[in-house]
């Protein structure tokens, strides 16, 4: 199918030049053979690569009522890049998506779990079992260094920096970017490292990936919002846990705890401050006593002057 030409030289495009990830480019082209398959169920004569601007809008407003503006929003910057490159490549010569815009979105606040409720969990994990002792490790490195959970089953052995207190992560758009890492984290990594992992039969290609299953190959993504779930479940936490949510809190708690933005944007791998700003909701109490501490015009010193 000439379509399929056209996908492929596409998704190369993303892969060498634009260095996306590997889950990024399948969600992109997903979203092509989504509109693609909605032409199709139209019985249009139209194909992909003739589509006028009425087409996508009346895609759009075809997945709006059951689909988030947040993904709407990915599906219509996806189809805008393909259009792009075809643009570029001069196999079409108009973006028929170019004109419409993204749904707006509010800053969707991220959910927090308090200390207390991490140490809750970590607590509950069994720790007379191999598993358990993994798990322990897994959920201090998400937390201690605040990684995607993309980046934690993708962590190496040769990432591992100790003795100079860091750990190497490789992030969206194949990034890499150097993390600290406590002694605590580096104590339950080591322990796994040498006590646990030592005994499995590990699959040639996996020999350098740091947490393994039981079988010796590489964790799943799935496995970690697996293994995250069910402690949260044990723990009887009622929010809604994800692997995510201890990259979250490492960021809340650092902030809390007196970390500036840019040092925070460093550790987690942003590339706009304005992403990172995001944390800045969790502690407008403090922001407030930081200002009445330090402003020359805080109520405080105001008072004094009219004593």
């Amino acid at each position: 199918m000439i379509l399929e030409k056209y996908v492929k030289l596409y998704k190369n495009y993303l892969k060498l030049e634009r260095s996306m990830a590997q889950n990024t480019i399948t969600s992109y082209l997903f979203d092509i053979y989504k509109f693609q398959n909605y032409l199709k169920d139209l019985e249009s004569t139209v194909d992909l690569l003739h589509v006028d601007e009425t087409l996508v809008r009346d895609f759009i407003y075809s997945i709006s009522e059951f689909i988030a503006p947040s993904t709407q929003s990915r599906i219509i910057s996806g189809l805008k890049g393909f259009y792009d490159f075809l643009v570029l490549e001069k196999y079409i010569n108009q973006n028929p998506v170019l004109f419409i815009d993204v749904p707006k979105l509010g800053r969707k606040v991220p959910e927090v779990l308090a200390i207390e409720e991490i140490d809750n969990m970590i607590s509950n994990i069994d720790l007379s079992t191999d598993e358990g002792n993994r798990n322990k490790a897994i959920l201090e490195t998400l937390y201690g260094c605040g990684l995607r959970v993309s980046e934690l089953v993708d962590l190496k052995i040769s990432d591992l920096f100790f003795e100079e207190g860091f750990i190497r992560v490789t992030g969206k758009g194949s990034k890499q970017r150097f993390v600290p890492i406590a002694n605590q984290t580096i104590k339950w990594i080591t322990i796994y490292k040498d006590e646990i992992r030592v005994h499995l039969k590990i699959d040639p290609k996996d020999e350098d990936i740091l947490f393994l299953n039981r079988r010796g190959k590489q964790l799943t993504r799935a496995m970690i919002f697996t293994i995250v779930k069910d402690l949260a479940k044990l723990s009887n936490i009622l929010k809604k846990v994800s692997p995510h949510t201890f990259r979250h809190s490492f960021a809340t708690h650092l902030l809390e705890n007196g970390a500036d933005l840019r040092s925070i944007q460093a550790m987690l791998g942003h590339e706009s401050i304005t992403t990172t700003e995001i944390y800045m909701h969790v502690d407008r109490s403090r922001l407030k006593e930081v200002m009445e501490l330090h402003h020359p015009w805080s109520g405080l010193n105001i008072k004094k002057e009219f004593d």
